[in-house]
């Protein structure tokens, strides 16, 4: 996956990068962020516009929303890191603020009113089915912003959209109509799948060695904790009639059956009194808390254990490896008791001696022998291999290829790309080769205009925002304080 998207960094920049400018405001996305180490602040001047650290950190949250929408699950913040995402954020930003440079110099400016009307479409501010200030601002507090910097956010999104409305063309039908044809270009192939399940390696002692040392840095130890604990399991606070009856009118919404109806008094007595007990021993977890942060207790019991062996909740065990050497957590409930736990020592991972790191490293060095392999297979065999015929195959015909959906998609997408009649599609576990036996334009579909019209319009919008920015890069003064990758 990781490696699909980085050979298609470029496209996918640039189709975020589209939509991005059609998408006005900050959004509330929570995705990832990118912390730049300090807040307030400016990290360029972009002619007069200067860009607050708040906007790209905004820009690099909103990137990492649209790439996890793309992707979903498969996309984290290890793929973003893998990317450059804060780099390509970052460039983004200072593209942006070339375009409202340039909107600056042709005079066009975000009215108040253009501001309203955006507002009100934000479902969120709505109340009794109207825009609602009180709403707005709990809204934005509650995602840690203010109306000003909102505000400013929509104003940016609004003046680009101005900008980008200059340079709208609408094609032709006769061009949807010939683009048309072209995307849904029909192929007749003929394939054939090796997998790296078909391939023997034998593996050497010494040229694993050589691998790991090679590799060391790869195959490290796990981190651990050196922790003193104490434990105040609960006890009952042998509450009355009077208690359980005000627990319940205070707190009866969080008492729900499985249909969502709320219990009634004598079906969530049982839940009542543990919340009780939970209460009054809190209280007493607290008071042994701070006696032990004042000095006047010690904690007695020492534990050591791995990160993924930590005993609690996860919530808890987040608490742990998020603590400082030294620190006293604060008590938390863990399995009807309350556990108290300072952090004495953290173990950092390190390289680990071979023959800790043997059966990983052999893992993967048989998987790069493996892969070595099935290139040379591949090569070899591309000329004379005999495969799979799959005739009228358009970028659409997943279920005309064997390989499971995601394969069969990143494979039409790729023969479709490529110039050549022959060639070889790669994935982590297989290669595909291919020979294009022949090729022919589809036929105009009418149902499919819209889609086409809207491919159509994003490259004309790609071509001419990219030959904007190249002049207006040398217009506008751009002065960086920070170092980013080449795209």
């Amino acid at each position: 996956m990781i490696s699909w998207m980085q050979r298609h960094k470029k496209w996918l920049v640039i189709t975020i990068w589209i939509s991005t400018i059609a998408f006005v405001g900050a959004g509330f996305v929570g995705w990832g962020s990118y912390d730049y180490g300090k807040q307030g602040g400016v990290v360029a001047v972009v002619g007069d516009r200067e860009v607050s650290v708040e906007e790209y950190q905004e820009e690099y949250s909103r990137l990492y929303d649209q790439y996890a929408r793309t992707f979903g699950s498969m996309f984290n913040q290890e793929m973003a890191d893998k990317l450059n995402l804060k780099d390509i954020a970052y460039n983004q930003t200072i593209q942006k603020n070339l375009i409202l440079s340039y909107a600056d110099s042709l005079g066009l400016d975000v009215t108040n009113e253009d501001i309203a009307k955006e507002l009100v479409k934000y479902n969120a501010f709505v109340k009794d089915g109207k825009f609602d200030k009180d709403t707005y601002i709990k809204v934005l507090a509650q995602n840690r912003t203010t109306p000003a910097k909102f505000e400013d956010s929509l104003k940016r999104g609004i003046l680009l959209q101005k900008v980008q409305a200059l340079f709208e063309i609408q094609p032709t039908n006769i061009e949807v109509q010939n683009l048309s044809k072209i995307l849904f270009i029909e192929d007749d192939i003929e394939y054939k799948v090796i997998s790296s399940n078909e391939i023997n390696v034998e593996i050497n002692e010494e040229e694993l060695k050589k691998y790991w040392e090679e590799n060391k840095n790869r195959y490290l130890s796990e981190v651990s904790y050196e922790l003193l604990t104490a434990k105040i399991p609960l006890e009952s606070s042998n509450p009355t009639d009077e208690d359980i009856q005000s627990h319940y009118d205070k707190f009866k919404l969080d008492y729900k059956k499985e249909d969502g109806k709320i219990k009634s008094l004598e079906e969530a007595k049982t839940e009542i009194i543990k919340a009780l007990d939970s209460k009054a021993t809190k209280t007493k977890a607290l008071k042994e808390y701070l006696n032990y942060k004042k000095g006047d207790s010690t904690l007695e019991t020492q534990v050591s254990f791995k990160e993924s062996q930590l005993p609690y909740s996860s919530e808890n065990n987040t608490k742990i490896s998020q603590a400082k050497v030294g620190e006293l957590i604060k008590p938390f409930l863990e399995n009807d008791e309350y556990v108290i736990v300072k952090v004495t020592k953290i173990n950092e991972p390190k390289p680990l001696e071979y023959a800790d790191a043997k059966a990983l490293a052999s893992k993967d060095y048989s998987a790069t022998l493996k892969e070595e392999k099935l290139n040379e297979l591949a090569n070899e065999q591309l000329k004379t291999f005999q495969g799979t015929v799959a005739k009228g195959i358009t970028r659409e015909s997943l279920d005309k290829i064997d390989l499971d959906e995601s394969k069969s998609a990143q494979f039409l997408s790729q023969l479709f790309a490529s110039t050549s009649k022959e060639g070889v599609v790669k994935f982590d576990d297989s290669i595909v080769l291919y020979r294009v036996l022949d090729s022919r334009l589809g036929k105009h579909d009418a149902s499919k205009d819209e889609l086409v019209k809207q491919t159509l319009v994003q490259m004309q919008d790609q071509e001419l925002m990219t030959n904007l920015i190249k002049s207006l890069e040398t217009k506008f003064e751009i002065q960086s304080s920070i170092q980013t990758k080449d795209q």
